[in-house]
C-alpha cells in the first residue's frame, strides 16, 4: 500500500505569509501513487452514479479527468474568466487568501445530470461552494463532493453542507 500522505510536500509561506502550501506533484509523479488516489476517489463516488465530473483549474483537473475517466463519467472543466471560447457562466467566490472566479460553458450541464464536485485540495470551501453554486443554478444536481487533500481546521467542509464530501487525506493543523 502506497503511503499517499508521505508523498504531499510541504511549502511554507506560499503562495503568501502564513499559508503552508500542499505540494501534490511528488505524488503526481509516482504512477502508484496517482493511481491509488484515482481509485480511492472513485470508491467515494462510484455508488453516487453521476454523469459529469465538474473539476476547478487548475490543479483540480489533473485528478478529475483521470476520475471521470475511472467513473465512465464526462467531464467539465471550470476554467478561469476568459479561457472558454463559447457562451459561460461565472461565479465569483472567495480563497482563504483573496477572490478568484470559475466559468463553465453555459451549455455544459445538462438540466438534472448528477454531478460530482472535485478538486485537489478543500480549505476554506470557497473554491467548492462556488462550482457548486454554479452547478446547481444551471438545474444539474450535485452528487457529492471529493478532494485529494482536506485541511480540516479550515472547516471549509461545513460550507458544502449537504453535500456528501469525502477527501482521501486530511490534515488537522
Amino acid at each position: 500500500m502506497t503511503d499517499l500522505r508521505a508523498l504531499i510536500r510541504e511549502i511554507p509561506d506560499f503562495p503568501k505569509a502564513g499559508i503552508v502550501f500542499k505540494d501534490i506533484t511528488p505524488l503526481l509523479l509516482d504512477p502508484t501513487a496517482l493511481r491509488a488516489a484515482v481509485l480511492e476517489l472513485a470508491e467515494f463516488a462510484r455508488p453516487l452514479d453521476v454523469d459529469l465530473v465538474i473539476a476547478a483549474e487548475a490543479r483540480g483537473f489533473i485528478l478529475g479527468g483521470a476520475l471521470a475517466r475511472e467513473l465512465g463519467a464526462g467531464f467539465v472543466p471550470a476554467r478561469k474568466p476568459g479561457r472558454l471560447p463559447s457562451e459561460t457562466v461565472t461565479v465569483e467566490y472567495i480563497l482563504e487568501y483573496g477572490i478568484d472566479a470559475l466559468e463553465v460553458h453555459a451549455d455544459a450541464l445538462a438540466h438534472g445530470a448528477r454531478v460530482l464536485v472535485h478538486d485537489d485540495l478543500l480549505a476554506t470551501g470557497g473554491t467548492a461552494r462556488g462550482v457548486c453554486d454554479l452547478v446547481s443554478g444551471l438545474g444539474a444536481e450535485i452528487a457529492g463532493c471529493a478532494f485529494l487533500v482536506e485541511l480540516s481546521f479550515l472547516r471549509g467542509r461545513a460550507r458544502l453542507d449537504p453535500y456528501p464530501v469525502h477527501a482521501v487525506l486530511e490534515y488537522d493543523s
